[in-house]
């Protein structure tokens, strides 16, 4: 757990599996990996990275990768999971395991930009966060980096969904097109002027 975020989400599901085991509640969990696509207002830190990609503002990247998954399809991944999910059991809902450079890559080639070109190392990286988030806090905007961030990177965040295909027909498209759709719902609304 590297992050309050991430911690509270485990938690929250521990304390909803004990009413399961408890009390027989009447619960199915999903676990969307990485979502991206249309009506991303926020927008979500995964839609920052398409925003940043496609506008050109990421020509370097750190060695990880994501789950990433069309948001269409985690939407379609609950309502399997209610109509077909056994109850205590979880479904991962995602899609394809990308490195960063290769999310950053797609994004780049659709909208006709040069891709990613140096690797940066995590550590070095650690005091820029720390001041990015110092001076956040004096500014109250979002600092462009964050330690939690880059301690989650560290990780690839890779996960199978072969159970959700199986159990509840789960069937994801292509992470390519969730970050397109990303690109053109971005394009369409102005974030990417």
């Amino acid at each position: 757990m590297v992050s309050h975020y991430k911690k509270s989400k485990f938690l929250a599901e521990e304390a909803v599996m004990r009413l399961v085991r408890e009390e027989s509640a009447p619960v199915v969990i999903v676990n969307p990996s990485a979502p991206f696509g249309p009506r991303d207002i926020k927008p979500t830190p995964t839609g920052r990275i398409v925003i940043d990609a496609a506008r050109g503002r990421m020509p370097a990247y750190l060695d990880t990768g994501l789950n990433a998954v069309h948001v269409e399809d985690v939407a379609e991944g609950h309502i399997l999971a209610y109509d077909k999910g056994e109850i205590g059991e979880r479904y991962i809902l995602g899609g394809d395991n990308l490195s960063l450079r290769e999310m950053i890559q797609i994004v780049t080639d659709y909208v006709g930009r040069s891709g990613p070109w140096l690797k940066l190392p995590q550590a070095p990286l650690y005091p820029v966060a720390w001041a990015a988030e110092l001076l956040a806090r004096m500014t109250g905007r979002e600092p462009v980096v964050t330690v939690d961030a880059l301690r989650m990177a560290a990780k690839h965040m890779y996960y199978s969904s072969d159970k959700a295909r199986e159990k509840l027909g789960y069937a994801p498209r292509p992470a390519r097109e969730a970050l397109t759709d990303s690109v053109d719902w971005f394009r369409a609304n102005g974030y990417l002027d």
